[in-house]
């Protein structure tokens, strides 16, 4: 029987975002996402505790989980804005809840709303943003209320009664976009409605990380006159149907003996599964995994821990350490586990049968490890778990019957229709140039990384990425739109700071128009904080704190001329 972990799924919440099955997905990548689970600092007020004495919000909340502090909301939305265009019909007159959480407690009268948008994810996960990081700080700053909303079709937040391909059509970045402008035009706030906190009265900003971070630049564009302002950190505003740039920094940017080693152990299989098949029986079977019956699936599996460097975090409690973890298995000098030592007759012929003649002595080496770390890492949880499933059924993305599923049940349809319908982004090995080794697969093919969209959806056409380079793609700017990116972020390739944009992606960064790039960083760090007390000389680094402070004055600068009148 099929499971989730059987679907292709592509998120840029995903930390091995190119070749991810649904269930592995869930498990592994929910836990890389860039928020913090903890609570915010604030000791302006106290409660009583059990003995009667005094005890401080702060300390109360972090006791707390995040959903137990803010209560959840929900706003009447219009399913369908656009009722001239023929792409939503037939056309829909209904309302549905659109859910949000907020935080009041430094909210002074003139102080601004500042949105979050929580992007292709249930909202809950973004709720510590509230307590810590950015959203804390500017809320704080500005006297304001820091508000999580929730993005259509992902949470709870379902305009149909199903995900069926026909009712995912209002399903568009245009209608996200208009939720976020309806919501700031239409809120009224719990204990809070006698003041109208509504835009344009009131300031509101924006801020959003990765595909959200691209909706807060898009919405400054569109909606300028309701969101004063906002900022796009790892925003991917370029629409690109063949990323496979996508793993270019993880080359430029990583460590030199793991990127030659990973990508010759790669170009190993790659060389027999495409033109010395003889052996793929042999292949498979050395690292245990004869049991998935299709080419391609097999070598994603083998592309996967390359994927953990989207992962990395300056937080430690949400840093994903997989990436150097898997580094350190392949490049350490001798065997991890010496019982693959059993094995180095057949892996010397491999090697050779995979055109590497001169792998005769130390290449063996990361070879086994190579071998012992999909072991551990990919197959023996599986063979060892009690859900009695097969590696075809973990890790196929063939598999058409679990595809046609769709009830609210089956959320991991969301983002797979955005990106097979708009947004594209699939990370291929396949379109890697020929002069360099990829770090993927080269059976990674569009074709393969885009099965999810025929089986689940018939779609068999690529995206219209029109429909979101529209708003200027890489080379989007507009007054107080503000541009953060991590050096070594994955994302950096779909963003204004890509190599690909006007001026190689160099621009001056001004108050009006800040233009940041955040040295070291990967995909949306600025995002993230700590509590006081969980502050050290080196967390948060001091790119990251360098960031966050200017982020903080230009939006107070911004706030001043919203006071002022300025349009």
């Amino acid at each position: 029987m099929a499971t989730k972990r059987g679907v292709l799924i592509l998120s840029l919440l995903a930390t091995a975002v190119s070749s991810l099955s649904s269930a592995r997905f869930k498990e592994d990548s929910l836990l890389r996402l860039a928020v913090v689970s903890g609570v915010r600092n604030s000791a302006r007020s106290v409660d009583h505790d059990a003995q009667g004495g005094l005890l401080s919000r702060s300390i109360r909340k972090r006791e707390a989980e995040p959903t137990s502090i803010y209560p959840e909301h929900n706003i009447s939305v219009p399913i369908d804005y656009f009722h001239n265009d023929t792409l939503y019909e037939p056309h829909s007159n209904g309302t549905f809840n659109l859910r949000y959480w907020f935080d009041a407690s430094y909210y002074k009268d003139g102080g601004p709303v500042i949105v979050l948008q929580s992007g292709e994810t249930d909202g809950t996960g973004r709720l510590p943003f509230l307590q810590k990081g950015l959203l804390h700080q500017l809320t704080q700053a500005t006297n304001g209320i820091g508000v999580v909303l929730e993005h259509r079709y992902y949470g709870t937040s379902f305009p149909t009664p199903d995900l069926s391909t026909k009712n995912l059509r209002f399903l568009t970045t245009d209608q996200a976009l208009a939720d976020m402008a309806y919501f700031a035009r239409n809120v009224a706030f719990e204990g809070l409605e006698h003041k109208d906190l509504t835009a344009p009265a009131t300031a509101y900003f924006g801020y959003g990380g990765s595909y959200a971070g691209a909706l807060v630049a898009f919405v400054r564009l569109v909606y300028p006159e309701v969101y004063y302002g906002t900022i796009s950190s790892s925003g991917v505003t370029e629409a690109i149907w063949d990323f496979w740039r996508y793993y270019e920094p993880v080359r430029e940017y990583g460590p030199r003996d793991c990127i030659s080693t990973h990508t010759k152990l790669i170009d190993v299989a790659d060389n027999i599964l495409r033109n010395n098949t003889k052996y793929i029986s042999r292949l498979k079977g050395a690292f245990g995994l004869e049991g998935i019956t299709y080419d391609d699936d097999f070598a994603q599996v083998l592309s996967f821990p390359i994927g953990g460097w989207q992962g990395r975090n300056w937080d430690p409690e949400v840093n994903d350490p997989s990436f150097y973890e898997y580094c350190g298995n392949i490049t350490y000098p001798s065997l991890i586990n010496n019982a693959t030592a059993n094995s180095t007759a057949n892996i010397r012929q491999l090697l050779i049968a995979g055109g590497y003649s001169n792998f005769t002595s130390a290449p063996t080496v990361p070879m086994l490890n190579f071998i012992n770390y999909i072991q551990q890492t990919y197959v023996l949880p599986i063979l060892d778990s009690d859900e009695d499933e097969t590696l075809d059924q973990a890790y196929s993305t063939h598999n058409q019957t679990f595809y046609g599923l769709n009830d609210l049940s089956q959320d991991w349809r969301s983002w797979p229709y955005q990106y097979c319908t708009q947004w594209g982004f699939l990370q291929t090995g396949s379109g890697v140039p020929a002069d360099r080794l990829p770090l993927v697969s080269r059976l990674l093919t569009l074709e393969y990384n885009s099965l999810i969209c025929r089986y689940a959806f018939n779609i068999t056409s690529p995206p219209d990425t029109n429909a979101i380079n529209k708003y200027g793609g890489f080379d989007i700017a507009y007054p107080r739109l503000a541009i953060i990116d991590g050096e070594e972020d994955p994302w950096r390739g779909a963003s204004p700071h890509s190599g690909l944009a006007k001026n190689g992606g160099n621009r001056t960064s001004t108050k009006e128009e800040p233009f940041l790039l955040v040295r070291g960083a990967v995909h949306h760090w600025d995002e993230n904080g700590l509590f006081p007390n969980e502050t050290t000389t080196t967390l948060p680094p001091a790119p990251v704190k360098e960031v966050q402070a200017q982020e903080v004055e230009f939006v107070k600068a911004w706030l001043e001329e919203f006071r002022a009148g300025k349009p």
